[in-house]
Protein backbone atom coordinates (compact mmCIF):
# COMPACT_ATOMS: atom_id res chain seq x y z
CA UNK A 1 0.00 0.00 0.00
CA UNK A 2 1.53 3.51 -0.72
CA UNK A 3 1.70 6.17 1.63
CA UNK A 4 -0.48 8.59 1.51
CA UNK A 5 0.26 12.02 0.06
CA UNK A 6 -0.01 15.20 2.23
CA UNK A 7 -2.36 17.88 0.59
CA UNK A 8 -0.55 21.19 -1.25
CA UNK A 9 -0.34 23.88 1.23
CA UNK A 10 -2.85 26.50 0.68
CA UNK A 11 -2.26 29.81 -0.61
CA UNK A 12 -1.84 32.53 1.51
CA UNK A 13 -4.34 35.18 2.01
CA UNK A 14 -4.08 38.06 0.25
CA UNK A 15 -4.63 41.39 2.33
CA UNK A 16 -7.29 43.79 1.74
CA UNK A 17 -6.53 47.41 0.36
CA UNK A 18 -7.53 49.95 3.49
CA UNK A 19 -10.23 52.01 2.42
CA UNK A 20 -9.03 54.88 1.18
CA UNK A 21 -5.64 53.49 -0.40
CA UNK A 22 -4.00 54.36 -3.53
CA UNK A 23 -5.57 54.74 -6.26
CA UNK A 24 -9.24 54.51 -4.81
CA UNK A 25 -12.15 57.00 -3.98
CA UNK A 26 -12.14 57.89 -0.15
CA UNK A 27 -15.04 56.12 1.71
CA UNK A 28 -17.38 58.27 3.84
CA UNK A 29 -16.37 59.66 7.22
CA UNK A 30 -17.52 58.28 10.48
CA UNK A 31 -20.84 59.21 11.50
CA UNK A 32 -19.17 61.76 14.35
CA UNK A 33 -16.85 62.82 11.92
CA UNK A 34 -19.69 64.07 9.08
CA UNK A 35 -21.44 65.63 12.05
CA UNK A 36 -19.31 67.74 13.25
CA UNK A 37 -18.41 68.83 9.85
CA UNK A 38 -22.33 69.51 9.41
CA UNK A 39 -22.48 71.23 12.60
CA UNK A 40 -19.12 73.29 12.05
CA UNK A 41 -20.79 74.44 8.33
CA UNK A 42 -24.16 75.51 10.15
CA UNK A 43 -22.37 78.02 12.70
CA UNK A 44 -20.29 79.16 10.31
CA UNK A 45 -23.64 80.26 8.22
CA UNK A 46 -25.47 81.76 11.53
CA UNK A 47 -25.75 85.70 11.80
CA UNK A 48 -23.51 87.28 13.92
CA UNK A 49 -24.63 86.92 18.10
CA UNK A 50 -26.47 84.35 17.61
CA UNK A 51 -25.81 81.33 20.21
CA UNK A 52 -25.57 78.11 20.21
CA UNK A 53 -27.37 75.65 22.30
CA UNK A 54 -24.87 73.20 22.79
CA UNK A 55 -22.05 75.23 23.59
CA UNK A 56 -22.24 75.53 27.54
CA UNK A 57 -21.20 79.01 27.40
CA UNK A 58 -24.18 80.34 25.26
CA UNK A 59 -26.55 78.29 27.60
CA UNK A 60 -24.87 80.50 30.45
CA UNK A 61 -25.16 84.20 28.70
CA UNK A 62 -26.89 86.64 30.30
CA UNK A 63 -28.72 88.80 28.22
CA UNK A 64 -28.20 92.37 28.90
CA UNK A 65 -30.00 94.52 31.46
CA UNK A 66 -32.73 96.74 29.55
CA UNK A 67 -31.95 100.63 30.68
CA UNK A 68 -34.39 101.39 33.72
CA UNK A 69 -36.37 104.65 33.34
CA UNK A 70 -38.12 106.47 36.05
CA UNK A 71 -40.86 108.84 34.18
CA UNK A 72 -41.46 112.52 35.63
CA UNK A 73 -44.62 114.71 34.14
CA UNK A 74 -47.75 116.00 36.36
CA UNK A 75 -50.43 114.77 33.46
CA UNK A 76 -51.74 111.72 34.23
CA UNK A 77 -53.18 110.73 30.76
CA UNK A 78 -49.28 111.91 29.43
CA UNK A 79 -47.74 109.86 32.17
CA UNK A 80 -49.70 106.65 31.32
CA UNK A 81 -48.87 106.95 27.78
CA UNK A 82 -44.96 107.35 28.20
CA UNK A 83 -44.98 104.33 30.39
CA UNK A 84 -47.32 102.48 27.46
CA UNK A 85 -44.45 103.48 24.88
CA UNK A 86 -41.19 102.32 26.61
CA UNK A 87 -42.83 99.38 27.64
CA UNK A 88 -43.24 98.03 23.75
CA UNK A 89 -39.68 98.64 23.92
CA UNK A 90 -37.34 95.66 24.43
CA UNK A 91 -34.74 97.31 25.73
CA UNK A 92 -35.98 99.63 28.54
CA UNK A 93 -38.29 99.38 31.73
CA UNK A 94 -40.47 101.58 33.17
CA UNK A 95 -38.96 101.21 36.86
CA UNK A 96 -41.78 103.74 38.33
CA UNK A 97 -43.67 107.13 37.43
CA UNK A 98 -44.29 110.18 39.08
CA UNK A 99 -46.63 112.81 39.27
CA UNK A 100 -44.45 115.77 40.87
CA UNK A 101 -40.68 116.37 41.50
CA UNK A 102 -40.82 115.37 45.11
CA UNK A 103 -42.03 112.13 44.55
CA UNK A 104 -39.26 111.59 41.48
CA UNK A 105 -36.56 112.44 44.29
CA UNK A 106 -38.23 109.49 46.39
CA UNK A 107 -38.35 106.82 43.79
CA UNK A 108 -34.80 107.94 42.71
CA UNK A 109 -33.34 107.02 45.64
CA UNK A 110 -35.36 104.03 46.39
CA UNK A 111 -35.20 102.74 42.73
CA UNK A 112 -31.85 104.01 41.70
CA UNK A 113 -33.00 104.21 37.73
CA UNK A 114 -30.59 104.89 34.88
CA UNK A 115 -32.47 107.85 33.38
CA UNK A 116 -35.40 109.95 34.46
CA UNK A 117 -37.49 111.57 31.96
CA UNK A 118 -38.58 114.61 33.37
CA UNK A 119 -41.12 116.89 32.69
CA UNK A 120 -40.40 120.93 33.59
CA UNK A 121 -43.46 122.35 34.18
CA UNK A 122 -44.86 121.21 37.76
CA UNK A 123 -46.36 122.11 40.77
CA UNK A 124 -44.14 123.28 43.81
CA UNK A 125 -40.41 122.00 42.95
CA UNK A 126 -40.24 122.17 38.69
CA UNK A 127 -38.08 120.01 36.85
CA UNK A 128 -34.91 122.94 36.37
CA UNK A 129 -34.87 122.89 40.29
CA UNK A 130 -35.35 119.04 40.53
CA UNK A 131 -32.31 118.02 38.38
CA UNK A 132 -29.58 119.18 40.75
CA UNK A 133 -31.69 117.35 43.49
CA UNK A 134 -32.03 114.23 41.50
CA UNK A 135 -27.86 114.45 40.64
CA UNK A 136 -26.81 114.43 44.40
CA UNK A 137 -29.07 111.64 45.01
CA UNK A 138 -27.28 109.77 41.93
CA UNK A 139 -24.50 111.60 40.11
CA UNK A 140 -24.64 109.47 36.91
CA UNK A 141 -28.30 109.54 36.19
CA UNK A 142 -29.00 110.35 32.80
CA UNK A 143 -31.61 113.06 32.80
CA UNK A 144 -33.78 113.56 29.09
CA UNK A 145 -35.91 116.52 29.84
CA UNK A 146 -39.43 116.24 27.91
CA UNK A 147 -41.22 119.64 28.20
CA UNK A 148 -43.94 121.51 25.84
CA UNK A 149 -41.15 124.75 26.90
CA UNK A 150 -38.23 125.51 24.80
CA UNK A 151 -38.03 129.24 25.47
CA UNK A 152 -34.31 130.71 26.30
CA UNK A 153 -34.35 130.06 29.78
CA UNK A 154 -36.18 127.44 30.20
CA UNK A 155 -33.18 125.23 27.76
CA UNK A 156 -30.24 127.04 29.45
CA UNK A 157 -31.07 126.38 32.74
CA UNK A 158 -32.31 122.36 32.16
CA UNK A 159 -28.90 122.11 30.41
CA UNK A 160 -27.08 123.85 32.82
CA UNK A 161 -28.76 122.09 35.56
CA UNK A 162 -27.06 119.03 34.24
CA UNK A 163 -29.76 117.85 31.46
CA UNK A 164 -28.42 115.56 29.22
CA UNK A 165 -30.81 115.81 26.74
CA UNK A 166 -34.00 118.01 26.19
CA UNK A 167 -36.55 116.55 23.66
CA UNK A 168 -39.84 118.53 22.86
CA UNK A 169 -43.63 117.18 23.45
CA UNK A 170 -44.89 115.88 20.49
CA UNK A 171 -41.63 114.26 19.30
CA UNK A 172 -42.31 110.12 18.29
CA UNK A 173 -42.52 107.50 20.01
CA UNK A 174 -38.76 106.12 18.46
CA UNK A 175 -37.38 109.25 19.04
CA UNK A 176 -38.24 109.42 22.91
CA UNK A 177 -36.52 105.55 23.11
CA UNK A 178 -33.85 106.90 20.96
CA UNK A 179 -33.14 110.24 23.06
CA UNK A 180 -33.30 107.83 26.40
CA UNK A 181 -31.22 105.79 25.28
CA UNK A 182 -28.51 108.24 23.67
CA UNK A 183 -28.21 109.69 27.46
CA UNK A 184 -28.04 106.67 29.04
CA UNK A 185 -24.78 105.62 26.87
CA UNK A 186 -23.43 109.52 28.43
CA UNK A 187 -24.32 111.49 24.83
CA UNK A 188 -25.94 114.31 24.70
CA UNK A 189 -29.60 114.48 22.92
CA UNK A 190 -30.80 117.32 21.76
CA UNK A 191 -33.80 118.57 19.34
CA UNK A 192 -33.14 120.63 16.30
CA UNK A 193 -34.86 123.78 17.48
CA UNK A 194 -33.14 123.43 21.14
CA UNK A 195 -29.40 123.39 19.92
CA UNK A 196 -30.40 126.08 17.75
CA UNK A 197 -30.89 128.26 20.87
CA UNK A 198 -27.90 126.85 22.42
CA UNK A 199 -25.85 127.82 19.79
CA UNK A 200 -27.50 131.19 18.97
CA UNK A 201 -26.96 131.53 23.07
CA UNK A 202 -22.97 131.16 22.72
CA UNK A 203 -22.90 132.65 19.55
CA UNK A 204 -24.22 135.89 21.15
CA UNK A 205 -22.47 139.50 19.82
CA UNK A 206 -20.25 140.22 21.90
CA UNK A 207 -21.33 142.79 24.86
CA UNK A 208 -21.58 146.77 25.38
CA UNK A 209 -19.57 147.95 28.01
CA UNK A 210 -20.36 146.00 31.25
CA UNK A 211 -20.83 147.95 35.12
CA UNK A 212 -20.52 145.74 37.82
CA UNK A 213 -23.74 143.91 39.31
CA UNK A 214 -25.12 144.48 42.51
CA UNK A 215 -25.18 142.01 45.13
CA UNK A 216 -29.11 141.67 44.82
CA UNK A 217 -29.10 141.06 40.57
CA UNK A 218 -26.27 138.67 41.11
CA UNK A 219 -29.11 136.62 43.10
CA UNK A 220 -31.35 137.29 40.28
CA UNK A 221 -29.35 136.35 37.89
CA UNK A 222 -28.29 132.92 39.09
CA UNK A 223 -32.33 131.87 39.50
CA UNK A 224 -32.56 133.22 35.74
CA UNK A 225 -30.05 130.72 35.01
CA UNK A 226 -31.69 128.31 36.75
CA UNK A 227 -34.57 128.69 34.36
CA UNK A 228 -36.73 130.58 37.53
CA UNK A 229 -39.64 132.53 35.88
CA UNK A 230 -40.29 135.85 37.31
CA UNK A 231 -42.91 134.89 39.79
CA UNK A 232 -40.79 131.99 41.35
CA UNK A 233 -37.67 134.18 41.55
CA UNK A 234 -39.75 137.19 43.15
CA UNK A 235 -41.24 134.33 46.15
CA UNK A 236 -37.66 133.01 46.63
CA UNK A 237 -36.02 136.50 47.14
CA UNK A 238 -39.38 137.65 49.12
CA UNK A 239 -39.74 140.74 46.76
CA UNK A 240 -42.23 141.63 43.97
CA UNK A 241 -42.21 140.28 40.68
CA UNK A 242 -42.08 144.29 39.60
CA UNK A 243 -38.95 144.59 41.35
CA UNK A 244 -37.55 140.95 40.23
CA UNK A 245 -38.30 142.73 36.30
CA UNK A 246 -36.83 145.83 37.19
CA UNK A 247 -33.43 143.97 38.02
CA UNK A 248 -33.39 141.86 35.24
CA UNK A 249 -33.50 145.14 33.14
CA UNK A 250 -30.89 146.57 34.39
CA UNK A 251 -28.99 142.88 34.14
CA UNK A 252 -29.72 143.40 30.44
CA UNK A 253 -28.30 147.11 30.27
CA UNK A 254 -25.11 146.18 32.23
CA UNK A 255 -24.53 142.70 30.09
CA UNK A 256 -25.32 143.98 26.92
CA UNK A 257 -27.74 141.64 26.62
CA UNK A 258 -31.20 141.80 24.55
CA UNK A 259 -32.52 138.33 26.16
CA UNK A 260 -32.58 135.93 29.39
CA UNK A 261 -30.30 133.54 27.19
CA UNK A 262 -28.03 135.92 26.56
CA UNK A 263 -27.21 136.92 29.96
CA UNK A 264 -27.32 134.19 30.98
CA UNK A 265 -24.40 133.43 28.72
CA UNK A 266 -22.67 136.62 28.66
CA UNK A 267 -22.21 135.60 32.48
CA UNK A 268 -21.08 132.67 32.40
CA UNK A 269 -18.40 133.78 29.59
CA UNK A 270 -17.25 136.77 32.49
CA UNK A 271 -17.48 133.91 35.00
CA UNK A 272 -20.02 135.89 37.06
CA UNK A 273 -22.50 132.74 37.51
Amino acid sequence: MSPTTPPPPEPAATPATPAGGAGSAPGPPPASTAARAAESASASNAPPGATDPSDPADRDAVPPSPIRVVVVDDHPIVRQGLVSVLDDADDLEVAGAAGSAAEALRLVRTLQPDVVLLDLEMPELDGVQAIPQLLALRPDLAILVFTAYDTDERVLGAVRAGARGYLLKGASADEIARGIRTVFAGSSYLEPRVARTIMAAVQSPAPRAETALSAREREVLRLVADGLPTKQIARSLSITERTVKFHVTSIFQKLGADNRAQAVALAAQRGLL
